[in-house]
């Protein structure tokens, strides 16, 4: 079944139901914005966002208009599709009570219109521990919806290990892989990445920016592990220079090592654990990166920022505001978790 080990297992519940600040918070100097010098005269905007599900929503979520706005200016979105997408829930009784993720092809078709991210400029992992929550047949389901939608995937076995995909005029080498799964081995493995900062060289030849999409990290504790930092210091060590993590469901972190920037974990982008979570795991971020495409500095980054929004329950469905929209106990205790998690921010 599940690779989770029996620590992390014990300890879900009560960090599902409080969010942890526990944890090393030694070495995370970045802050959540920083813009880098020379800037360049031509760039390429990448913009992730977090976990994609229906959990939480039985309609399309609404969002302010800053979030579009934001959204449509990227080349790329990139995100994490939680769920399987399938038109009835083979596992029903998982699915009614949550431990089992599905969405409907129309809900993500209207979700992507309410956010303003064109299909045709969003890629979505699928190296996630749900992703075979509906059986192989769901998977099969899943992948046939994403190319009538006109979606990119990476985190597939079949797209090899570092999977590329034009950005402007940018090439950019995904390697996306999952830590967990929620199903045996053999099935899972034989279709999702698994394997971390394992390639060969010539998978990222002519690439002009290598970003790593990971699952990973434990769930709800807003510090990564010491063995996911260090994953991450593998991967920097292997010329990836750019990770946006997944898995924890709440926001962690920037780390820079070296020319690699590292965001731990961006939260969700649409509910999937909860339809009325505690409110640390209600904050998400969009992670925006601006990439040269100088010819001197191809593929640097140039500048990058978290862009903080709250998830708001309105009548079945989430409304996505920016934090600074809130108002009352909310957002200063939204701020004082900012602050914590991002105290080079001042924010």
């Amino acid at each position: 079944m599940s690779n989770y080990p029996l620590a992390y297992k014990l300890s879900w519940l009560p960090r599902l139901l409080r969010p942890s600040l526990a944890g090393d918070r030694s070495g995370f100097a970045a802050p959540a914005s920083m813009l880098l010098d020379p800037q360049p005269t031509r760039k390429v905007r990448l913009a992730f966002v977090g976990d994609i599900s229906a959990v939480a929503n039985r309609d399309a979520p609404e969002f302010d208009p800053a979030i579009t706005t934001l959204l449509s200016s990227a080349d790329l979105v990139i995100g994490n599709g939680e769920s399987p997408i399938v038109e009835r829930a083979r596992a029903v009784m998982g699915t009614r009570f949550g431990t089992h993720h599905a969405m409907g092809e129309h809900f993500l078709a209207d979700a992507l219109a309410a956010a303003g991210i064109a299909r045709d400029r969003l890629v979505l992992s699928l190296a996630n521990n749900h992703v075979l929550d509906q059986g192989i047949a769901g998977f099969e389901e899943t992948l046939a919806a994403l190319n009538r939608l006109g979606i990119r995937t990476i985190g597939t076995i079949g797209g090899g290990p570092v999977q590329r995909h034009a950005a402007g005029s940018l090439t950019i080498g995904f390697a996306a892989f999952t830590l967990w799964r929620n199903t045996d081995a053999a099935p899972f493995e034989e279709r999702i990445s698994m394997r971390a900062a394992e390639w060969p060289s010539d998978a990222v030849s002519g690439i002009d920016l290598i970003c790593a999409v990971p699952h990973w990290d434990w769930e709800f504790r807003h510090f990564p592990r010491p063995a996911t930092r260090a994953l991450a210091r593998r991967l920097a060590d292997r010329g990836v220079r750019l990770i946006a993590g997944h898995h924890a469901h709440v926001l962690q972190p920037v780390e820079r090592i070296g020319d690699s920037v590292i965001a731990y974990g961006l939260g969700d982008f649409l509910g999937t654990a909860l339809a009325r979570q505690p409110w640390p795991a209600r904050i998400g971020s969009i992670f925006v990166v601006d990439v040269s495409a100088d010819p001197a500095t191809r593929g640097r980054i140039a500048a990058y920022r978290l862009h903080f929004f709250a998830r708001l329950a309105t009548n079945g469905h989430e409304r996505l505001v920016p934090v600074d929209a809130l108002g009352g106990a909310l957002k200063r205790r939204v701020a004082a978790r900012l602050l914590a998690i991002f105290p080079m921010s001042g924010k």
